[in-house]
């Protein structure tokens, strides 16, 4: 797949070359506190980011996990996820590493997933699941004109507990109003 440009960052595959990168990200409390996994470890990333790699090259690949980098360097600042959900849709994720947050990286990458999912993949609705504390990145889904849908229970299970998310959305009729009829 060729890279993805939007204005701040670029999404590209990943390389194995992005292991120490990655597990910066990944292995960073102050950003999974945020996901959906507990931090990793230099083996557990080393899995993952094989297994992101094997996914990518399948030709039935089942999701994007794309690396984000800033458009002035290919230096990995975080990664981005769309993955089917149902026939029309598909589920966002994110993450940025935490000196880089505040620079509207989230926001550009994610709004080039949205781009490449309902353009390229012709999909009919996004979804993100937002743990309620995570003021940021509610910011970045509301800007990006997804619509509040309501409040799941004991959701995810991470960093030994159980974590409530809120749920939100975006439809393909609103995101062309808002991005392509201009």
């Amino acid at each position: 797949m060729e890279p993805l440009p939007g204005d701040l960052t670029t999404l590209r595959e990943f390389r194995t070359s992005d292991l120490d990168d990655y597990l910066a990200i990944a292995g960073d409390d102050r950003v999974t506190a945020w996901m959906a996994f507990d931090s990793y470890d230099r083996a557990k990333a080393t899995d993952a980011l094989a297994g992101i790699i094997e996914r990518s090259a399948r030709e039935d690949r089942p999701d994007h996990m794309l690396a984000v980098t800033r458009q002035d360097d290919d230096h990995l600042i975080g990664f981005a996820r769309i993955a089917p959900s149902g026939a029309w849709g598909a589920k966002l994720g994110y993450a940025i590493h935490a000196d880089h947050w505040g620079h509207g990286y989230a926001t550009d990458a994610a709004r080039v997933l949205l781009r490449f999912t309902f353009v390229t993949q012709g999909r009919h609705r996004v979804t993100a699941a937002i743990g309620p504390e995570n003021e940021a990145s509610i910011a970045v889904v509301k800007r990006l004109g997804f619509s509040y849908e309501g409040h799941l229970r004991d959701h995810v299970y991470t960093n030994g507990d159980w974590r409530d998310s809120l749920l939100y959305s975006i439809l393909e009729p609103e995101y062309s109003r808002r991005y392509l009829e201009r």
